[in-house]
């Protein structure tokens, strides 16, 4: 395993490559306020993050990633356009992972804040990460949210059960069991079905929620059950969409055979996206499509998704980066920008190099 300084000298390297692409680096505090970010990053990210209390400053978080700073560093009032690249400390727990990981390593990143053609600046993203790390025989794959979020958008079944599938997207198990029950091909639990049937319980209340946001909940609930179940046509296309994995370049094709009208506009820019990565000589048979790449990943991402990896299931992407227009909204106070961007891991990077 890399040491220390290696990985920082790698990571140095990779600093001065993006920074020659017009970069300008940026550097947030390794201590940051918790209260807003936690929620930002996702169940994943906010189960792994240090957390502590400042008596001054109130809950705090050792920096899990650098792309939430960065994000408000620039809403904040940045210039624009903008890009900027970083390297320094990540802090995340791996208990599911043993002691095989660390839980401090680095990341050197680049970031690109642009009113302009968004497919345009995927792929300039994508084509400068492909160029420092095409020597080392990695899969490429990408994905696209904004794909899979359309279909979801596109079902004929109530809003609440689309903004909750919605929100789900990133929970493959949870999506996939919120969209049995809405097609009606798994039963209701006898406890809810008892509930929504009209018995109450004579307990008082608990929890945080009031009587009234809990009878809210429940009467939503009950309206869900009484619509018209999914169709099981819809259901079989959703299914096929999140598994299709194929080349990028069939892509288009592959995503039209399904027959989802929704999803039309964002084949369009799909094409818009691999016509640009074509023109910076990225091979689009070598590149792969996965429909649900990254739903693993922190929740912020909204659009395209990338990553490079090895063969080996037990390492880290050595790279990854997406698209996340949405968190600038959300960070942005009225304020909004296409963003996308990407980090390298320096430590996975200098052991690859030096064959270990």
């Amino acid at each position: 395993m890399a040491t220390k300084t290696e990985a920082r000298a790698t990571g140095q390297r990779i600093l001065q490559s993006f920074l020659s692409a017009g970069a300008q680096e940026i550097q947030p505090d390794i201590l940051q306020p918790a209260e807003v970010l936690l929620d930002l990053y996702g169940e994943d990210i906010r189960a792994r993050a240090y957390v502590t209390h400042d008596p001054g400053q109130g809950e705090m978080m050792l920096r899990p990633d650098f792309t939430v700073p960065v994000v408000q560093a620039h809403m904040a009032g940045g210039a624009e356009p903008a890009r900027y690249c970083y390297l320094g400390e990540v802090f995340r727990r791996q208990d599911h992972l043993g002691s095989a990981r660390a839980v401090e390593y680095q990341q050197v990143g680049y970031e690109v804040f642009d009113r302009e053609d968004p497919e345009t600046a995927d792929a300039e993203v994508f084509a400068l990460f492909n160029g420092l790390l095409s020597r080392l025989g990695l899969t490429a794959t990408i994905g696209d949210f904004g794909i899979l979020r359309a279909a979801v958008d596109g079902l004929d079944t109530m809003p609440a059960r689309k903004a909750a599938l919605s929100r789900h997207i990133w929970r493959p198990a949870r999506f996939q069991k919120l969209l049995q029950r809405y097609a009606g091909l798994v039963p209701v639990p006898e406890t809810r079905r008892e509930t929504l049937g009209g018995m109450r319980s004579e307990a008082p209340w608990i929890g945080l929620r009031s009587s009234g946001e809990m009878e809210l909940r429940i009467s939503v609930l009950k309206e869900e059950a009484e619509a018209a179940p999914i169709s099981r046509s819809d259901v079989e296309k959703l299914d096929a969409l999140f598994a299709l994995n194929c080349a990028a370049a069939d892509a288009p094709a592959a995503l039209r055979a399904l027959d989802i009208p929704a999803i039309a506009p964002a084949i369009e820019r799909l094409e818009n996206r691999l016509a640009a990565l074509k023109a910076r000589r990225i091979d689009l048979g070598a590149l792969r499509f996965d429909a649900s790449h990254g739903r693993s990943t922190m929740e912020y991402y909204d659009g395209f998704v990338f990553s490079f990896a090895t063969e080996n299931p037990d390492m880290p992407p050595v790279a990854t980066g997406g698209r996340y227009d949405a968190l600038t909204r959300i960070l942005g106070q009225g304020a909004e920008i296409p963003a996308v961007g990407g980090v390298i891991r320096p430590g996975v990077l200098a052991d690859l190099e030096a064959g270990r």
